[in-house]
């Protein structure tokens, strides 16, 4: 679908309604007199809230659609664009509705069999097709923008821009540019001005900005269409011609985390959490929400270093589980809005029930999906769960692995790559995901692969994967021979997430955590002997892990031998559904441990 960049910036020019207020009895001219001398003396003033959510992905009600049940956790948290409905009306009755902006940084249109339903199996694309739950909600509660995730991207460019077009806001997405013109493919900003009685209005802008990451992880549909430089390069570029505009206040909608770090190593020259960074480089920016980093953050304050003006950042719980509140107070001097302060606090889902409004609307989707997701496929001769997966080889991961080798296997077959032996990758993406004995429905197969990812095909040698297998083992806290086990706190070495741990089926090996990172692979063998460092193989791989996500050495460079855009969770389900019966003996092997100086650990 073509970019159409003029139909799409017309959305960025919206503005808001004045504000109302009551008015004043009549008083005596003498105390009238008195008091409008009085009131010239004193400052005008104007006080306005920001809401700000952000890594919805797809969810609207507080259910589990993978246990079927309402959503639960131990720290009693609920989730749901319905919930959010609820606190957002909440605050525009505390407020005023015509004091408040709603923002959201990015990251929803992906994550939930809600979301995949309508992108997938009942598409928005379709001719005469259903509008997005998502645009939906987010029309029906009132958000005044919203800017691009890198989740945006995942079902592909015509799939963003129908549900674009779906949306009664802009999505912004300031580096988010054209490959060819390098001019933006999606509104830069929006501007709200606010009407304040007896004084200037207040104009404040949104600079929407997004990771620079889509460049790889989701390159299949961007390549050749789309460029994405980094955060900090274009919140330089566009906040002084916001102020110029005339913006009194410029917020941004960073779909960055805070930390200043990258997954995607020295591919790329951009920062991936970069919000902090464009806090401290780029002056003139009074607000951050930030997104992508799926953390918990109330208020960060961070200096300009050019100004040594305080930004004030946050970032709302991901899933609708939080709502950000910046409160802005403006007072109006030397012929200008100037602000003199900003505070950010947190509102917690928990604390409302459902909006009975999103609860009607959206209640015939709920109900496709719920239906959707129970469809039995199978039947499993043993439960199997990825509790244990993190530091024990599964075989509910070995499905994973024993699909994408029979898939990259029949896609080869009568290539010159036929006689290689195909080996596989997959993570432990979830700590909580069971497929229980007896019937297998959907539902339990989209619980293990949560991602919406793809199979690719990757010529690796022996060599480079026992770098990859040495890279994937640095998840692991070195933990000393004879020194007690922890399981809690054996993993996620350096903060690294379970989906950055990758099994390596078809190869045997142990993992000797004694060891430092880096010289941890031991007893690394195919088919019975030593790997030889030369030989080939076919590494069926996801498209994120293929396409530099993790920053796997050698992967990305490798030369890629076939690649598809169905599912791997499809394909998993495909594959119960033609065996009929699930058996570990099918699909199970055990082809790494945990040692410590050769002794196993578990």
């Amino acid at each position: 679908m073509p970019l159409n960049r003029r139909k799409f910036l017309k959305k960025s020019a919206v503005t808001g309604a004045g504000v109302a207020i009551a008015g004043a009895a009549a008083a005596p001219a003498e105390a009238a007199q008195a008091q409008a001398q009085a009131h010239k003396k004193r400052p005008k003033r104007y006080s306005f809230t920001v809401m700000g959510t952000t890594d919805l992905h797809g969810h609207i009600f507080n259910w589990d659609y993978f246990k079927d049940a309402e959503y639960s956790d131990a720290k009693g948290n609920a989730q749901g664009l319905a919930r959010i409905s609820t606190l957002v009306n909440q605050v525009r009755e505390e407020k005023g509705r015509r004091n408040t902006l709603l923002l959201d940084a990015g990251d929803t249109i992906q994550g939930t069999p809600l979301t995949y339903y309508y992108a997938k199996v009942d598409p928005i694309t379709a001719k005469g097709g259903p509008v997005h739950p998502m645009a939906q909600a987010m029309n029906a509660i009132g958000y005044d923008a919203v800017a691009l995730g890198n989740h945006e991207f995942n079902y592909g460019i015509e799939t963003l821009r129908r549900f674009e077009e779906q949306c009664r806001f802009p999505l912004l997405g300031a580096n988010a540019v054209d490959a060819k013109t390098l001019r933006p493919a999606f509104p830069p900003y929006f501007m709200k001005t606010f009407r304040v009685p007896g004084a200037p209005p207040v104009k404040v802008a949104v600079l929407g900005l997004t990771n620079p990451g889509i460049a790889i992880w989701d390159k299949a549909y961007v390549q050749g269409k789309l460029v994405f430089p980094g955060l900090e390069e274009q919140a330089a570029k566009w906040v002084p011609k916001l102020r110029s505009m005339g913006a009194d206040v410029v917020v941004v909608s960073a779909h960055s985390g805070s930390s200043g770090t990258s997954s995607y190593g020295d591919q790329l020259p951009y920062v991936e959490n970069a919000a902090a960074n464009v806090a401290r480089q780029v002056p003139g920016i009074d607000a951050i929400l930030v997104g992508h980093a799926h953390v918990e953050i109330e208020e960060l304050l961070v200096t300009n270093e050019q100004t040594g003006r305080t930004v004030v950042l946050s970032e709302p719980l991901c899933y609708a589980e939080r709502l950000t509140l910046f409160d802005f107070e403006l007072v109006f001097a030397k012929g200008r809005w100037q602000v003199e302060s900003v505070k950010a606090s947190l509102r917690n889902s928990n604390t409302v029930e459902d909006d009975p409004r999103i609860t009607r609307l959206l209640s015939d989707e709920h109900a496709k999906v719920v239906e959707y997701v129970n469809q039995v496929v199978g039947t499993a001769t043993q439960t199997l769960t990825t509790v244990e997966a993190r530091y024990q080889d599964a075989p509910i991961i070995d499905l994973i692995t024993k699909v994408q080798e029979d898939v990259v296997r029949a896609a080869l077959a009568g290539t010159e790559f036929a006689s290689l032996p195909v080996i596989a990758q997959a993570s432990p993406f979830s700590r909580t995901s069971e497929i229980p004995a007896g019937d297998v429905t959907i539902r339990d197969l989209s619980s293990l692969y949560v991602y919406d990812n793809t199979l690719v095909a990757k010529l690796m040698t022996g060599a480079q994967l026992r770098a990859y297998l040495e890279y994937s083992a640095e998840y692991f806290v070195q933990t000393a021979a004879g020194a007690p086990v922890d399981v809690n706190t054996l993993t996620n070495a350096g903060g690294r997430p379970d989906y950055n741990y990758d099994y390596v089926s078809g190869l045997t090996y142990e993992i000797d955590i004694a060891q430092p990172a880096g010289s941890r692979i031991r007893n690394l063998a195919f088919d019975g002997a030593a790997l030889d460092d030369a030989q080939q193989f076919v590494l069926a791989v996801n498209n994120y892990r293929a396409n530099g996500g993790g920053a796997f050495p050698h992967v990305a460079s490798a030369r890629e031998l076939w690649s598809e855009s169905t599912e791997i969770r499809t394909r998993i389900a495909e594959w119960v559904t033609a065996k009929g019966v699930l058996d570990p003996k099918d699909f199970a092997s055990v082809d790494w441990k945990l040692t410590r100086d050769g002794t196993p650990v578990f």
